[in-house]
């Protein structure tokens, strides 16, 4: 039998949780405190890159300065060597439960009141990172543990990019749509983030756990983030008629495109979430939503064309470049515009 390898000579690897573009999970034992804990440690094949290896360790300590009870905890960072080269990792709390993507795959609806409860405690988590200057960038369900006391348990602060990014391909089409419904209109166009990004990402979050869908759906990455980019949401009550309209109003202020529109602290949403589970109105000029456009995705029907008359009509004589025939340059703009939010996108995968 083959003796488990050690980390740090403490860290002893068990079995793979799961594999990122440039890292890997593993239960683990720590055999100095026998203890159970997950090791992420860079993946083998990236350990050569400099620029992998460089991120990984300033992430790390990042991550390993936050300590909160709605954080996974890192305990301990390091490095082990393997055919003579350098391989970071990090120790964490090992989280005994279930991610909320899992939930949210389950297709299991949940009462709206739950739904504010757990996005309550991720924003408690995303303002204590925020007032440590880390914004996580990457608020997504998949990043979220609900632990066996239905507790949330944010994971991956200031990691989650430095995982995924290197790694990341057009090929790995499933991942990039996965980050994509989460992305905030800034991060599409390759703007700079700062901590009312996450709070777009949350809501977004919050959405899919009331809509059992994310606000915005497509066949690619570049139809999610166009659609980030140039279209309000319906409102989540469209999908659930239980929603209620001052959760459609927190929802939709966390959604608004400009910044500066949305919410602007964490406890300032939380604030919000926190009065509708007491049961309190909002009031007015609280969490005040954008109006709701016509809806313009597939669900929607096209108009009916105007009857034709069926008598003799008068004729205006065509001009030389008849409307149809010129270029639409409203289109041609359009068009633009998507071009240059999938390069932004990738270059945001790639290179944030």
């Amino acid at each position: 039998m083959l003796e488990a390898r050690r980390l740090g000579g403490r860290y002893e690897l068990g079995s793979v949780l799961g594999r990122g573009g440039m890292a890997e999970v593993h239960v683990a034992h720590d055999v100095r405190l026998d203890r159970v804990v997950a090791v992420k440690t860079l993946r083998a094949d990236m350990a050569r890159d400099a620029v992998s290896q460089a991120r990984f360790r300033r992430e790390a300590q990042s991550a390993a300065s936050l300590n909160h009870p709605a954080i996974v905890a890192v305990y301990d960072t390091g490095e082990d060597y393997l055919d003579g080269i350098s391989l970071p990792y990090i120790v964490m709390e090992m989280v005994e439960g279930s991610t909320l993507l899992a939930l949210t795959q389950s297709g299991r609806r949940l009462m709206p009141e739950r739904a504010l409860e757990m996005t309550s405690g991720i924003l408690q988590a995303l303002e204590y990172s925020h007032r440590n200057g880390i914004v996580h960038r990457d608020m997504k369900p998949a990043n979220v543990m609900l632990n066996r006391q239905g507790q949330v348990k944010v994971m991956d602060f200031g990691i989650a990019r430095a995982m995924g990014d290197a790694g990341m391909t057009m090929t790995a089409t499933s991942a990039v749509i996965g980050t994509a419904q989460y992305l905030s209109p800034e991060q599409a166009r390759g703007e700079q983030v700062d901590a009312r990004t996450d709070l777009y990402s949350t809501g977004c979050l919050l959405y899919e756990l009331l809509a059992l869908r994310p606000p915005f759906v497509g066949d690619s990455p570049i139809a999610v983030a166009y659609q980030h980019v140039q279209d309000v949401p319906q409102p989540p009550s469209v999908f659930d008629p239980q929603i209620h309209p001052d959760i459609d109003a927190i929802v939709m202020r966390a959604l608004v495109k400009d910044r500066d529109q949305r919410y602007q602290t964490a406890d300032e949403m939380r604030a919000d979430i926190e009065r509708v589970l007491a049961g309190e109105p909002l009031g007015a000029g609280r969490a005040m939503a954008p109006p709701v456009p016509e809806r313009r995705d597939d669900y929607a029907r096209p108009a009916a064309p105007a009857p034709r008359p069926s008598g003799p009509t008068a004729t205006t004589p065509r001009p030389k470049a008849a409307l149809a025939d010129r270029p639409n340059y409203g289109k041609l703009a359009l068009l633009g515009g998507v071009t240059l939010v999938l390069s932004t996108l990738i270059t945001y995968l790639l290179m944030s």
